[in-house]
């Protein structure tokens, strides 16, 4: 693994992505090249002891980290609330 090539905005952008909840490693990999390993690695020597412990708590067998295990419906496999209403049209323009 050759963390030393990222540029810290890579960097941040690879912590970032590892905390989201429904970004599955497999998108780390496809976006930066990195394997599940590699960004636990990785993790490891970007964080604090403490906060590494925490994370490692919260992604181990989340199945939203792991493409293969999630069961979201819909032909793009991603998540969507039961809440959230179709916008269609949307006739709100853009902000300058």
């Amino acid at each position: 693994m050759h963390t030393e090539n990222f540029t810290e905005r890579e960097k941040d952008r690879i912590i970032e992505m590892a905390w989201e909840d429904r970004t599955p490693f497999e998108a780390i990999t496809f976006q930066f090249g990195l394997t599940e390993d590699e960004v636990i690695t990785f993790m490891r020597q970007q964080m604090k002891a403490s906060s590494f412990r925490m994370w490692r708590k919260r992604v181990q067998g989340r199945a939203t980290k792991h493409a293969k295990l999630r069961t979201f419906e819909g032909s793009d496999n991603r998540f969507k609330s039961s809440r959230q209403r179709h916008i269609s049209h949307n006739k709100i323009a853009k902000r300058k």
